[in-house]
């Protein structure tokens, strides 16, 4: 009997599957300075722990993406390791920020299932929960990965395909306990456009690009101990190249887009995402962002809701479709998520 893990291919899974994902993970500032040194990230909550408790953040949180980076590496291995693409995520929410010392553990329910028409290969939609060592619910989020079918001659299982909000809406938005930016340093975060400075429509050019190297990539994915072969092994894909994973688009998206909104300092849900093209290293990414909503929370605490479209190279029109209706060349990432900022 084998010994090894070769993964879940499509036929694998069934509605109603619960998947409880090995090795929890305890985040450590050791995740917060390699977190750093790879994505040119800015943000004063995560970057100071000072400007974070005269907020109300107090111990000092991590990046919101380290931990759906970790919480999503998780999965990998059960959901995702013989993966083509991962394709989609909806109905995230950053339910409390994450502290060094948590421990992040991830289960999955299969919610849906789709077969290719090619028959080679199928869509599986799970719903994945990351809760920390007190069992408190840290991030939930819905996704959708391609995967490998292992015995083609098995017939399609039937079609379940889940309903999934188009976006979390603003008062199921979840605030950190304690946060109040009534005292916010706006010298210090580095801008001084807050919540009423952006209007419903706007797009913001982050103009700074980053070359993606295979080193920064592959110990990015390792960090997270995702597992999925595409990313590591030039044999897994036809073309023979090491796919980035698109987790490592969004982080550099999201620092990049610093400039320009510096006070966007924490995510709190991400409603729809898509990974449009494939990146591989020495690819350039750029981003710009686009407002397409608004909400005061309280007092002192807005939200807007942020298309943030990653490119590989440059785009100055910042255009997201073509005449067509399909992405425009070198889009990499759509990514409609809300973020919180001072009012």
């Amino acid at each position: 009997m084998s010994k090894t893990n070769p993964g879940n291919f499509f036929e694998d899974f069934t509605v109603g599957q619960v998947i409880r994902h090995a090795t929890p993970r305890t985040i450590t500032e050791g995740d917060r300075a390699v977190y750093g040194s790879i994505y040119p990230t800015r943000y004063a909550v995560p970057s100071s722990a000072v400007f974070a408790a005269s907020v109300g953040l107090d111990p000092h949180p991590v990046e919101d993406l380290i931990g759906f980076h970790v919480a999503f590496g998780k999965t990998v291995p059960d959901v995702s390791l013989n993966a083509v693409a991962n394709l989609g995520y909806a109905e995230c929410r950053f339910h409390r920020p994450i502290v060094p010392g948590d421990t992040i553990s991830t289960s999955s329910e299969v919610i849906g299932l789709k077969q290719n028409s090619n028959g080679k290969s199928g869509v599986v939609y799970v719903r994945s929960t990351a809760t920390n060592q007190r069992d408190e619910v840290v991030i939930d989020w819905a996704r959708w990965v391609m995967v490998h079918k292992r015995d083609q001659s098995l017939p399609a299982p039937e079609t379940v395909l889940p309903e999934l909000a188009d976006a979390v809406a603003a008062e199921d938005l979840v605030l950190p306990a304690g946060l109040d930016f009534a005292g916010y340093d706006a010298e210090a975060a580095g801008s001084p456009h807050r919540f009423d400075d952006y209007e419903v429509g706007e797009k913001i050019d982050h103009v700074d690009g980053v070359t993606l190297t295979a080193s920064e990539h592959q110990q990015a994915t390792r960090l997270w101990q995702n597992t999925a072969k595409v990313h590591f092994n030039v044999e897994a894909r036809p073309d023979g190249n090491n796919l980035v994973y698109g987790g490592h688009v969004i982080s550099m998206a999201r620092a990049l887009a610093f400039n320009g909104l510096a006070n966007a300092q924490l995510v709190a849900a991400i409603n729809a995402g898509a990974h449009t093209s494939p990146a591989f290293a020495g690819d350039t990414v750029y981003a710009w962002s686009e407002v397409l909503d608004k909400a005061a929370l309280t007092d002192t605490v807005g939200a807007l809701r942020l298309r943030l479209v990653a490119t590989k190279g440059r785009d100055e029109s910042m255009t997201l479709r073509g005449d067509d209706g399909k992405y425009a060349p070198g889009v990499l990432l759509d990514l409609d998520h809300w973020v919180l900022i001072p009012r």
